[in-house]
């Protein structure tokens, strides 16, 4: 049987934007994530993190860093009574000066390619699932691989480059906000009708 997932982007939208921390000791939530996590694990939904950490490729971190990282999170959303069924990491950088990580690839945001191995590894139903990120690199992400997506309005984007992959299915000003959205819209709209929900639809339905 297929889930339905939340896929989290980690630095501005889960967690305060510490650059290139993998210091657990640094790791705080970003302001109404607790409650968040809550609400979207009473929904049943599979959380996962996908999160860009090129700071591998530029010499900042090892990539052991991200394991340690990994479990630090999980019990962090354990303590909110929920799940992290796992964490994507994308460690390369075209510019980057560590081999074997210094390259293109297919998994770096706005490219789909972590959600796309997520769903392989874990049986998720993308069209039933979220993405939700502060920046459209994210929003790219999530709808090349077929989520619906939530853009924080945080303040964290700064370029606005337009692309026809980068129109987020509804706004939100926090991850709570955003929660309170994804649980509104799927028990107004069953699976099926999911196509034809606009963001119209959804912030209405939000706020009721």
């Amino acid at each position: 049987m297929l889930h339905a997932a939340v896929f989290l982007d980690k630095d501005g939208t889960l967690v305060d934007d510490v650059p290139y921390n993998v210091d657990p000791a640094l790791v705080r939530f970003s302001p109404g994530t607790p409650e968040a996590l809550g609400l979207l694990a009473s929904m049943s939904y599979d959380l996962f993190v996908v999160s860009n950490q090129s700071g591998v490729a530029l010499g900042y971190f090892e990539l052991d860093a991200l394991s340690y990282l990994e479990s630090h999170l999980k019990q962090m959303f354990s303590r909110c009574g929920a799940t992290l069924r796992g964490a994507y990491w994308c460690p390369h950088h075209p510019q980057g000066t560590v081999e074997p990580f210094g390259r293109e690839c297919a998994c770096r945001k706005p490219l789909p390619g972590m959600v796309l191995q997520a769903a392989r590894e874990h049986q998720i139903d993308l069209s039933r699932s979220w993405f939700i990120g502060d920046i459209l690199n994210d929003v790219e992400a999530g709808n090349r691989a077929g989520c619906r997506t939530i853009l924080l309005d945080n303040g964290h984007e700064s370029e606005w480059l337009d692309g026809p992959w980068r129109t987020p299915t509804v706004r939100a000003p926090d991850l709570l906000a955003a929660a309170q959205i994804i649980v509104a819209a799927d028990e107004a709209f069953p699976p099926r009708m999911h196509a034809h929900v606009d963001t119209f639809d959804l912030e209405q339905n939000a706020t009721r």
